[in-house]
């Protein structure tokens, strides 16, 4: 096998999915990181950090990197990128498969509030929430700019630029995985009573849907956005596998 697999990256699952491909012989291995953090965990194997240009630069970039297969292991709010990926990927007739992680699942005792924009979102917030958790990425606070009266914890990785509505917010600067003793402690510090997130599945998140339900709190849980109708696997085995079949073919 002398080929090579663009692996679309930023997740847990992409990086797995690198340290199990650079071990087949013959494969080089290709990571594409968005490039957000400014101290992103590197997978093993070639990395490339950035955007592409859209659809018609990725295309350009699996031609002259002579790109044999494309896993789409992009965070699961990714959207942009799934239909960039898909377009180019249909361009040059490149095999495309997604891996995308299982979206969390309501339980009994959850009180959820489930939205499709962070404007409804923040919406919800101004009904229901006097102390809110914001556990968003930092590119999301601008729609919760005008939560006029309600207080707001915010956990990020990196510390974000605040919008002028939430410049009196309390920061908590954090990267996952989180425990649930942990954000039961934080969310019992600060008395929150809603937390407002995103379904992105897994279990590196999880801990604050846990203390939520044990501590019966609203979550206004943002649902994912549409992606495209093509292949897709929930685990890193599949994916090793359909790369396995493809590149043999």
């Amino acid at each position: 096998m002398n080929a090579t697999l663009l692996i679309l990256g930023g997740t847990a699952e992409a990086f797995e999915l690198a340290e199990r491909m650079v071990e087949k012989p013959n494969l080089r291995v290709l990571s594409s990181l968005a490039g957000r953090t400014n101290a992103p965990r590197l997978p093993p194997g070639q990395i490339r950090i950035g955007g592409f240009g859209g659809a018609s630069g990725l295309s350009e970039f699996l031609r002259t990197e002579r790109i044999d297969a494309v896993v789409d292991a992009t965070h699961p709010f990714a959207s942009r990128m799934g239909w960039n990926a898909d377009r180019a990927c249909t361009a040059m007739s490149t095999p495309l498969l997604r891996l995308e992680r299982p979206a969390w699942q309501r339980q009994k005792a959850d009180r959820w509030d489930e939205v499709g924009s962070w404007d409804e979102a923040a919406e919800r917030l101004r009904r229901h929430a006097s102390r809110a958790f914001l556990a968003l990425g930092r590119l999301d606070l601008d729609a919760f700019a005008e939560l006029d009266g309600i207080w707001c914890l915010i956990r990020s990785v990196e510390r974000p630029d605040l919008p002028p509505g939430l410049a009196q917010s309390t920061l908590v600067s954090s990267r996952g995985p989180f425990t649930l003793e942990g954000d039961l402690a934080l969310l019992r510090e600060h008395r929150i009573d809603t937390i407002a997130c995103k379904n992105s599945g897994g279990p590196i998140g999880y801990a604050k849907i846990e203390a939520a339900r044990q501590l019966g709190l609203r979550v206004v849980m943002r649902q994912r956005p549409p992606r495209p109708d093509l292949p897709m696997v929930m685990s890193v085995a599949e994916a090793v596998a359909w790369v396995d079949r493809v590149l043999s073919d």
